[in-house]
């Protein structure tokens, strides 16, 4: 397992490296020591899958309000995607970039997403399975999310015509969030 530092504070690539004979494989998909060597030691509390079915989907920019902000560590079990993250933390000097990284079954890699992101991905194949491991519970009423498009954040996505949830059509821009909105320090 090697951990490599991204341009976003916090957010970390994780490189697995699995064992191979005339078996298969076996790949160890959570070190706490090694993650807790990178000051990344999380208590994970819940693990989710997300199936989706064609290519060109994005599901996305999420993320929760306090007390429900989640640290989520992302992989793809089946298919791959480009996984985007956005930070939200105002205090931070890149706050509104974003960063991107392919996950796929074949170069089994995840990615560490610390709370304070939104967080999306678009499907690059048919058929994905996409994994996480969060360490706060899911909040429908701190359910939130931007703009997959949003001309200010303009994250290059692999697609300009997705398909998209009725809610994700419906998010708002970032601007127009922190015009409405004063809880985005809570995120």
């Amino acid at each position: 397992m090697k951990i490599i530092p991204r341009r976003l504070e916090g957010v970390f690539e994780i490189r697995l490296t699995p064992l191979s004979d005339h078996r298969g494989q076996f790949m160890r998909l959570y070190d706490e020591s090694i993650f807790a060597s990178y000051g990344i030691n999380r208590r994970w509390i819940q693990e989710n899958q997300s199936v989706t079915i064609h290519k060109g989907t994005i599901r996305g920019l999420h993320f929760q309000y306090s007390p429900s902000t989640e640290t989520k560590l992302v992989r793809v079990a089946a298919g791959a995607v480009l996984d985007v993250f956005v930070d939200l933390r105002k205090e931070s000097p890149t706050f509104g970039e974003w960063d991107s990284i392919e996950l796929s079954e074949d170069n089994r890699a995840m990615i560490y997403i610390p709370r304070g992101f939104a967080h999306g991905f678009c499907t690059l194949c048919d058929h994905c399975a996409v994994q996480y491991k969060v360490d706060s519970k899911f909040s429908p009423e701190e359910d939130s999310g931007i703009c997959w498009n949003d001309p200010l954040v303009a994250v290059k996505w692999p697609t300009d015509t997705p398909i998209l949830s009725d809610k994700d059509k419906n998010l708002p821009t970032l601007d127009m969030f922190l015009s409405q909105n004063k809880r985005l320090d809570s995120v």
